[in-house]
């Protein structure tokens, strides 16, 4: 006699609009068992019985053949006496059941999709809005909850017969995607000319045309619009350069597949994964030499970013180009990319050629995540599509829900509701004042996708910054301020699942210090409650003020006062101080970032910052990576702080720079010199406090080389180190930092 057994099953995580409804049923058909399955406010509910030895492995492939897309946290399991069910059903949702599934990143298509798009026999053959449960626009076409057609973006096209029975079976993979559609019903493809006039033809062959032409086109993706031109073709990367005013930072190049990608750059079996994974992220990568890439693309870098087509169209524009494209945002110096059909011909039309655009809108603008292999770990630079707004599970959770307004520049925000926290894409900086509207716009819209009502708003503790005023106009909910600092480190305990305390170092640009002055290189004794102080790079006036930002050479003065220098580079010094003038402003600042750029400058690397980082990341490329040598810098104890004295590093580098050493000698020397003097502060911190973890984040810990070196000689002296995976160390992780913050302040909690 069989017996027969029952249990309720609850799955919480990311399971709802990843095809988990279709898989239960599925499963429970294959192994003659019956009951119903819906979703509910917290994830899956699934009630199921038959054959006791058929519902036990039920319960074990639930978790382990689980839909690719998902990922299950927790599985509750409750038994009782079986109801009777004929059969196995989807049922209808809570109302409740709205959450995850009105949040998913947008994904790349799926193999199948692909196969389609490529089967001439197929009705969806070269259709580029191909797309289906598993992979497609989600928050791009998302308006409103729940996540059904009339609430999306694709609600003006009524589904034609075919697409309907797909749709609303549950053995189809296109079950309950409300972004079904075929040539038949669906979005329709148009290219334009400058002044929107539509072109006759094939939208794809003749947009292809003209790319081998050197023409410039703006191609509209999922989250807005991009500028695309032949990857190889000089004159063409050099005239989309001048014509949005981007001199030197590098470009995105987008490859046809792995194989077009590797004659461009050096791709191991883990970046041929991140390349091919449904997000297609930005990978930045070794350059091959001889890559046919255009000088312009990514001037004087090693390094290139590398990315795979994110959508059916960018498949067919690849496959029918025949070369690389290279990409970049469409915006205009630093402005918020267009994503509206209307705002890009407008703001656009000097810049592109033509539009390869549809009249599927965009809901959610939305840039490229950049993700880098950093020190044997993948690290996430930049939060965007693909990624956002997928949430990060936090240690411990909430008591209320918290909006966290993130940083001036490469702004992010984020919602914290109970373990979830929902970091946003990056939406650039906020000093703009159509970024700062989109920011706004951004925070309403997660709010009602994702049901969070925040009753803390966490923000900035600089009153001056454009984000803390956006929080502090939030009057509905508390506020808390938090030390920009001591968010980072927050971030990245909240990013490795740790309470702390841990020796926090923190290097980046500039941060509002409580004393008055500008910190940046910050060693804190810190857990998610509180920090305190503990060492700090050496403070130095800022010539000028903030200008010295843009002109490093005032910083390399600055750091290295009257020591003896080459007479050509005194003049040099003394005419960056002369031009910064006398009685200005001059705040005093400990920033790694300008120590950065006090480096880049003496060795001529770079006299004028054009975008954030430049220098740093310039540094980095131009240092030889063999140097083992590195330059000594004394810590000063006494009262107060202990003090790292980073003018003997810029100090010690005039004096090879005088002696005829090799510029790529001294830049590896400075860096492994650096990495060496946090170490021994992280000692002289350890024998003070007892602490034996330290967490490394801010900006400067995007830098490969200063990462790997102080890696290594941390884990030699025995520390336990954190340091950023799945949010960036700069300030685009910042807002996560702040929500665990208020949430930890809200109701603080004993270390585990």
């Amino acid at each position: 006699m069989t017996t027969l057994k029952r249990v309720d099953v609850h799955v919480e995580g990311i399971v709802q609009g990843v095809g988990f409804r279709p898989f239960v049923c599925s499963l429970a058909g294959r192994l003659g068992l019956s009951g119903r399955v819906r979703n509910d406010v917290n994830g899956v509910h699934i009630e199921i019985e038959g054959a006791r030895t058929g519902v036990e492995e039920f319960l074990t492939a639930l978790e382990r053949d689980a839909p690719a897309l998902s990922e299950i946290e927790r599985v509750t399991v409750v038994s009782g006496e079986p109801a009777g069910h004929r059969g196995f059903t989807i049922a209808t949702a809570d109302p409740g059941a709205l959450r995850t599934a009105a949040a998913l990143a947008d994904l790349a298509p799926c193999d199948d999709c692909l196969r389609e798009l490529a089967d001439p026999a197929s009705r969806r053959h070269r259709y580029p809005f191909t797309g289906c449960a598993n992979c497609g626009p989600r928050l791009g076409i998302t308006r409103a909850r729940p996540r059904k057609r009339p609430h999306t973006t694709m609600a003006p096209f009524a589904m034609c017969a075919d697409c309907a029975r797909e749709h609303d079976d549950p053995d189809s993979r296109r079950f309950g995607d409300p972004a079904t559609c075929c040539p038949a019903c669906g979005p329709a493809l148009k290219l334009r000319d400058a002044r929107g006039t539509e072109l006759c033809g094939d939208p794809v062959t003749c947009a292809a045309a003209l790319l081998r032409t050197g023409r410039v086109i703006a191609v509209k993706g999922p989250g807005g619009y991009h500028l695309a031109c032949a990857a190889a073709c000089e004159p063409a990367v050099a005239a989309l350069r001048g014509r949005k005013h981007r001199a030197e930072q590098p470009f995105t190049v987008m490859a046809a597949g792995l194989a077009q990608a590797r004659r461009c750059c050096e791709i191991d079996d883990t970046a041929a994964a991140l390349l091919t994974g449904p997000a297609r992220p930005v990978v930045l990568l070794p350059r091959r030499p001889g890559a046919p890439v255009a000088p312009s693309v990514a001037p004087g870098h090693r390094i290139l970013g590398i990315a795979l087509p994110a959508t059916p169209l960018h498949h067919l524009l690849l496959a029918e180009l025949g070369e690389p494209l290279a990409l970049t945002g469409g915006d205009v110096a630093g402005e918020p990319i267009a994503y509206e059909d209307a705002d890009a011909l407008t703001r656009l039309s000097g810049i592109a050629d033509a539009f390869l655009t549809h009249d599927r809108a965009i809901c959610t603008r939305a840039d490229d995540t950049v993700l880098r292999p950093l020190a044997g770990e993948i690290t996430v630079l930049r939060r965007g599509r693909g990624h956002a707004p997928d949430p990060i599970a936090l240690r411990r959770p909430a008591p209320r829900a918290v909006l966290a307004c993130g940083a001036t520049i490469d702004s992010t925000f984020c919602l914290l509701d109970g373990r979830r926290a929902h970091l946003s894409q990056r939406l650039g900086h906020l000093d703009d004042h159509d970024t700062l509207r989109a920011f706004a716009s951004a925070v309403g819209h997660y709010c009602d996708l994702l049901g969070i009502r925040p009753e803390i708003v966490a923000h900035d503790a600089h009153p001056g910054h454009l984000a803390t005023r956006h929080a502090l106009q939030l009057t509905a909910a508390g506020h808390v301020a938090v030390q920009h600092h001591h968010a980072h480190v927050a971030a990245c305990l909240a990013d490795n699942g740790d309470l702390g305390p841990v020796i926090g170092v923190v290097l980046d640009g500039i941060g509002h210090g409580p004393d008055g002055t500008i910190w940046g290189g910050e060693f804190l004794r810190a857990d998610l409650t509180g920090y305190q102080r503990l060492a700090h790079l050496a403070q130095v006036p800022m010539p000028g003020g903030p200008a010295a930002a843009r002109r490093p050479l005032r910083m390399a003065a600055a750091y290295l006062g009257d020591h003896p220098c080459d007479p050509g580079l005194r003049d040099r010094l003394a005419g960056a101080l002369q031009q910064a003038g006398t009685g200005r402003e001059t705040p005093l600042t400990s920033s790694a970032g300008h120590l950065f750029d006090a480096l880049a400058a003496l060795l001529g690397l770079r006299d004028t910052i054009t975008y954030e980082g430049q220098a740093a990341a310039e540094l980095e490329q131009h240092a030889d990576p063999a140097e083992t040598a590195a330059y000594p810098a004394a810590l000063t104890t006494g009262e107060g702080p202990l003090v790292v004295e980073t003018a003997d590093l810029v100090r010690a580098a005039a004096d090879d720079l005088a002696a005829g050493t090799a510029t790529a000698a001294i830049a590896g020397r400075f860096h492994n010199g650096l990495a060496a003097a946090v170490t021994r502060t992280c000692v002289a911190l350890r024998q003070a406090t007892g602490l034996t973890a330290v967490a490394l984040t801010g900006a400067l810990f995007q830098n490969a080389l200063l990462l790997d070196r102080t890696l290594q000689r941390l884990r030699a002296a025995g520390f336990r180190v954190l340091r950023h995976v799945r949010v960036p160390p700069g300030d685009g992780g910042l807002s996560l930092g702040q929500a665990a913050v208020a949430a930890a302040r809200d109701h603080p909690v004993a270390p585990a």
